[in-house]
């Protein structure tokens, strides 16, 4: 049956290569639908509950996302003329950046004082180009004393300040970020003009969301041309075969045309993780067509015909590159367990991608072959002769190297331990980020991104004015301000205090929360008559008046820090105000829980995906205890990989923790070529296990150390990546590989000689 139909394939190569691309063309048609999410959000699943609890929070108040401009001038000085009115400037301007909700700087504080009996709300600056040297000094001084402003839009030492632009988004379609981010940017730009001796920086989570797409574009300029080039210039040196690597190279651009095409029908969004597809998928293509060309050459070399080399090459190598294409897809089919979307549709178009290439690489690329003029090379290479002193050293050494590799492996898996979950997303990009910088900068100098937020809850109308539960917010303002690591706290109890100083005619003995519910109700109810619109206290205060916004601004710190200073909140909420316990909720929290979700749902995905390739095994071998064998090699690439991982590096995080399933359908592939070819020996050709082991690295040797090379080479480009998930990923892929090949040349030949058993 498979032999007419290679037949037909190299009969009708002509039709079949015609098909091929027109089949290809119709799918490609629906890259026209891709497009970029530019959402942190996307990263989190809609049932992720550290999501629902910050749009609850969202809901409740409004919505926290942001553009901040910090603004750094030459002399260092905030409060001169010319740099508060370009404070002031922006401030005004910013208003007219689309889907602003609310604008906040030094200039438009909302400054209070009492008059009399009189309770004044008014800017902080107003005409600061006109403004005497004695106000500039008082207002220096406000600034830099008011709690809501010192490490949130006023550095302590005066010489950065920043203008905070809360963002609504209509999130009715994807132009709306980069536009709010090109008016920023243009903003910006404008302001640095007229005033040339200010610096500013753009961050926010705005600004982060801009940052994903323009990461992914960073990286398919800079990485696609490269992986393309590495790739190519590898297989020819190789192959010494242009035909072939021509060949490889059509397959290579449609079977990536078609994956993008299917993605774009199905109305998978592109997201940094997925970027990294095409790249991926090159290099298990890559694969496929080296095991067909290798064996098609050497049967070319010595004496056979093309077609019946091809038909030969196509016999032996069905089985395998199938069986390889369904382990592999199964392993990025695991990835639809994690918890972060983008990595679910990593996998499913990688899996996408894995079939095309199969299809491609038994249909196109032999009709391809048949057309094009092929010439035998020298017989046996120089890889070929290396294969086979290989196998000669593995055999003679079979029982050391049984007990050398294996004691090496259990070395590295015993060093997994080493390995710490962190996870900071501004690290996500690395050092060459505008983001980034400008995030390191505001980070360093005046405020940071991680928040942590609360919904405190009185439980009772109009019970953010009872002095009890007041209490409580400030002593848990005071109990944060006290840990490492917190920036700022903007409490409503800071507005109380002041509110409740100005109305005892600006005596600072009063600076104290009111003792009395109907003087704090009338004080807020005083405060928020006198506020301007846009700058009310909806943001920090319910509708029905029941509970407060209380926000945290962290430095970056890491995952472990994040994670145990929201339990040590929790803890204090208990024990000192159980009626308003919270969870904290915030993009921070959301990143710092993400990567040990996933974790424990890749696990689970890994699991049955092992469970599922291990079954494929014994079944295509049958043989149980072949498939048994060949769960070691599978499992021991993985499992060193993080060991070696431990003692280099130490960090794992959100990417990382997709590798195990997606690397385990790729390094089986090696495990498959070489059991199938081990078998063939044994069964069809009624070697001795020592003698089975030669001719399975004189059939495939050469094709997986190729293979394994340019898979290695692909996914260590992509640790080039300014993207630091993507490169992370990259770069442990690319040592897990290797490791497997280590594994399948050195660990496995001694398994089968020694425990391989009888087979007939």
């Amino acid at each position: 049956m498979k032999e007419r139909f290679f037949r037909f394939i190299l009969d009708r190569k002509y039709l079949v290569i015609l098909l091929a691309f027109i089949i290809t063309f119709i799918l490609a048609a629906g890259m026209k639908n891709l497009q970029f999410s530019n959402d942190y959000r996307m990263f989190f699943s809609e049932e992720n509950p550290q999501l629902t609890a910050f749009e609850q929070l969202q809901n409740t108040y409004a919505k926290n996302d942001n553009v901040l401009f910090v603004l750094a001038p030459e002399d260092g000085k905030v409060f001169s003329r010319k740099t508060l009115s370009a404070v002031e400037e922006l401030t005004k301007a910013a208003w007219q950046i689309p889907y602003s909700l609310r604008v906040d700087s030094v200039t438009n504080f909302q400054h209070t004082y009492a008059e009399g009996d009189d309770l004044v709300v008014d800017d902080l600056a107003r005409n600061a180009a006109n403004l005497p040297d004695e106000d500039l000094q008082r207002i220096q001084e406000i600034a830099v004393k008011d709690p809501l402003l010192v490490h949130r839009l006023i550095s302590p030492k005066a010489h950065v300040t920043g203008v905070n632009v809360t963002i609504q988004l209509a999130e009715k379609k994807l132009t709306e970020v980069p536009e709010v981010a090109e008016a920023a940017q243009q903003l910006a730009q404008q302001i640095e003009q007229k005033y040339p001796h200010i610096k500013i920086y753009l961050t926010g989570m705005v600004m982060m969301n801009n940052a994903f797409p323009a990461a992914s574009v960073k990286d398919m300029k800079t990485l696609y041309p490269a992986m393309f080039a590495a790739v190519l210039i590898t297989l020819a040196l190789m192959l010494r075969s242009i035909p072939g690597t021509f060949s490889t190279l059509i397959v290579i651009i449609l079977m990536i045309l078609g994956t993008m095409g299917i993605t774009g029908w199905l109305n998978i969004k592109l997201s940094p993780p997925t970027t990294t597809v095409p790249i991926v998928i090159m290099t298990l293509a890559i694969a496929d067509c080296v095991h067909v060309l290798v064996n098609f050459l050497h049967g070319m070399r010595v004496g056979l015909a093309k077609r019946d080399a091809l038909l030969e090459s196509l016999r032996i190598n069905l089985q395998p590159i199938f069986l390889t294409t369904i382990t592999t897809a199964i392993g990025f089919l695991s990835l639809n367990f994690s918890d972060a979307p983008p990595f679910r549709d990593l996998g499913n178009m990688a899996a996408m991608g894995v079939v095309l290439a199969f299809i491609l690489s038994v249909t196109l690329l032999p009709a391809m072959m048949m057309i094009l003029p092929v010439k035998a090379m020298n017989a046996d290479s120089r890889g070929s002769r290396a294969m086979m002193h290989l196998a000669e050293f593995v055999i003679r050494h079979k029982i050391k190297l049984l007990w050398v590799v294996g004691g090496s492996i259990l070395f590295l898996i015993a060093q997994i331990p080493n390995n710490r979950l962190d996870d900071q997303f501004v690290k996500y990009f690395d050092e060459t980020n505008e983001f980034r910088t400008a995030t390191d900068f505001a980070t360093d100098n005046l405020t940071g991104i991680y928040l942590i937020e609360y919904s405190l809850d009185s439980g009772e109308a109009g019970g953010v004015s009872n002095p009890e539960f007041l209490r409580n917010v400030e002593a848990f303002a005071q109990w944060y301000r006290q840990q490492p690591n917190v920036l700022h706290v903007n409490t409503l109890t800071d507005i109380m205090k002041r509110l409740n100083r100005n109305m005892h005619a600006d005596d600072d003995e009063w600076y104290r929360l009111p003792d009395k519910r109907d003087l704090s109700a009338q004080y807020l109810l005083l405060y928020e008559f006198s506020l301007p619109f846009g700058l009310d206290l909806n943001n920090q205060i319910n509708v029905r008046k029941s509970a407060t916004r209380f926000i945290v601004t962290l430095e970056s710190i890491s995952t472990q820090q994040m994670l145990a200073i929201e339990e040590s909140a929790q803890q204090w909420l208990a024990t000192n105000a159980p009626g308003m316990k919270a969870d904290g909720a915030s993009p921070s929290i959301m990143f710092a829980h993400i990567g040990n979700r996933n974790i424990r749902s890749m696990l689970k995905g890994t699991t049955l995906a092992l469970v599922m390739i291990s079954a494929i095994l014994i079944l295509a071998f049958r043989s149980l205890r072949i498939g048994g064998l060949s769960l070691l090699p599978n499992l021991v690439p993985i499992g060193t990989a993080f060991g070696l991982w431990g003692l280099l590096v130490g960090e794992v995080g959100l990417a990382l923790s997709v590798v195990s399933g997606m690397t385990l359908g790729i390094v089986v592939d090696d495990t498959v070529h070489f059991l199938s070819k081990f078998l063939r020996a044994r069964r069809e050709q009624g070697m001795n296990a020592e003698d089975a082991v030669r001719y399975a690295f004189s059939t495939v040797g050469t094709a997986l150390w190729v293979t394994s090379f340019v898979l290695m080479l692909g996914f260590a480009i992509l640790a080039l990546s300014h993207f630091q998930l993507n490169a992370g990923m990259g770069l442990l892929t690319s040592i897990t590989i290797g490791l497997a090949l280590l594994a399948d040349f050195l660990f496995l030949p001694p398994l089968l000689m020694l425990f391989g058993g009888r087979t007939k």
